[in-house]
């Protein structure tokens, strides 16, 4: 089955021959490979590109492991495009493969060659195009932003979207939604039927590449417990405000194991910068400043949060919060959880301040969203305790509230809008 990534596609379309190397990150298993090796590729063929024209390498295959070798990478590549008179797209897979090695050019230990030396060189030929993969396990955002600067433009790729999931699933809204949330959209698992398939699969992601990466990367050896344990902490309360002395206190109070918060924090930045968890910091709506911590801990893909439980907290309301904040940030978003101060008569007749929480701020282009998530809103309590916080709020921009029911999109007397889920992940746009 094809599934058809013409979202980010059409960003790396955007991108083609721009004089930059084009770096497609993401999650390991999210379907990398596939969207350069194949779906553009079939792109440069369609568009009168000649197939010995686009150079492609699998540098994770072994009939490659020569090429690991940065200076035989270089001069494999620059013969295939010593044909100045032609235009070469070059697509390698999985560049993390690629060893540094002391640079036999200069006398000084410390002086090596890697990947970087290699497409740097490359990308000053006139005639080549440059696209590469990275493996989050060693290749990470914050490489790309050391390593490359300006020299990189980098196509962020996420687990499918409940649209893409949609588009080739046989059965109702309802239905796909439902397994959607509890499995999420990593590839691999529309070609599964049962649930022992899917869970294994997911399981065994955890076990054998995200964790196994993690403590490969960072030579952490005896500490797998403590990874396990904090993702499981993190599990069990996205939606929910924390910081790594928070949670360090758990492990105190829970597991009588005494860990330090710095090292959570390291931690924590470990799983963020290999694409497993994603972070919300609070956004004071009335001052208009970032409240650094506490801040909310999300996963990029719901089915592997749920596949860490082993599928036992599987509460809607914080999956859909998840799934939400995951679909703003694809869409291009800056996401941030808002707060909103106001003063009150407590029931002395004293002067208090509180703060009401609204889900999510997307902020874009100058543009803003203020969405809150809610299972439903079946009585009038319910709805005034969703819509206090955007009541509140005193400028024009437009506020949502998203409910996990099958409803037809409307608006209050205050201009609040309601839309189902199902709804509002179908439509690129932010309704």
């Amino acid at each position: 089955m094809l599934i058809l990534r013409d979202f980010y596609l059409s960003q790396l379309i955007k991108k083609r021959a721009n004089g930059l190397v084009k770096i497609i990150t993401g999650i390991r298993r999210c379907g990398k490979s596939f969207f350069l090796f194949k779906l553009f590729y079939d792109y440069l063929l369609q568009d009168g590109v000649p197939r010995e024209n686009i150079i492609t390498l699998a540098l994770d295959q072994a009939v490659n492991a020569k090429y690991r070798n940065p200076l035989l990478l270089d001069a494999y590549v620059r013969e295939k495009v010593s044909d100045a008179g032609r235009k070469f797209y070059v697509f390698l897979d999985e560049i993390q493969q690629v060893l540094s090695i002391p640079n036999p050019y200069l006398d000084h230990p410390d002086a090596k060659i890697g990947f970087v030396d290699v497409l740097l060189g490359l990308m000053e030929l006139p005639n080549v195009d440059i696209y590469v993969t990275g493996s989050n396990s060693r290749m990470l955002s914050s490489d790309i932003v050391t390593e490359f600067r300006d020299r990189g433009d980098e196509v962020r790729l996420h687990p499918l979207s409940f649209h893409e999931f949609y588009s080739h699933y046989s059965g109702d809204k309802r239905h796909a939604w439902r397994d959607y949330y509890t499995y999420g959209g990593l590839p691999r698992l529309t070609t599964l039927a049962t649930h022992v398939e899917k869970s294994q699969y997911l399981q065994g992601l955890f076990a054998n590449i995200y964790l196994k990466g993690i403590m490969e990367r960072h030579r952490i050896l005896n500490e797998k417990s403590i990874l396990d344990d904090l993702l499981n902490v993190i599990a069990s309360s996205i939606g929910s405000l924390s910081n790594p002395t928070r949670i360090a206190n758990t492990f105190k109070s829970e597991k009588g194991q005494v860990v330090a918060a710095n090292t959570l924090s390291i931690y924590l930045d470990y799983f963020i910068d290999a694409f497993l968890l994603a972070k919300a910091s609070r956004y004071d709506i009335k001052v208009r400043r970032l409240i650094n911590s506490p801040v909310k801990y999300y996963f990029e893909d719901v089915g592997l949060r749920n596949a860490l439980l082993d599928f036992r907290q599987q509460e809607v309301n914080h999956i859909m919060e998840n799934v939400i904040y995951n679909e703003l940030r694809r869409r291009g978003f800056n996401v941030n959880v808002g707060i909103v101060p106001y003063n009150y008569k407590n029931e002395h007749g004293q002067s208090a301040l509180a703060q009401l929480e609204i889900d999510f701020v997307a902020d874009k282009a100058g543009d803003r969203f203020y969405i809150q998530s809610a299972l439903n809103i079946d009585d009038s309590a319910k709805r005034e305790q969703e819509t206090r916080p955007l009541r509140r709020i005193e400028d024009s921009f437009k506020k949502i509230i998203v409910m996990n029911s099958d409803i037809v999109p409307w608006s209050d007397e205050y201009g609040i809008k309601y839309v189902g889920i199902e709804d509002f992940l179908l439509h690129e746009q932010v309704n």
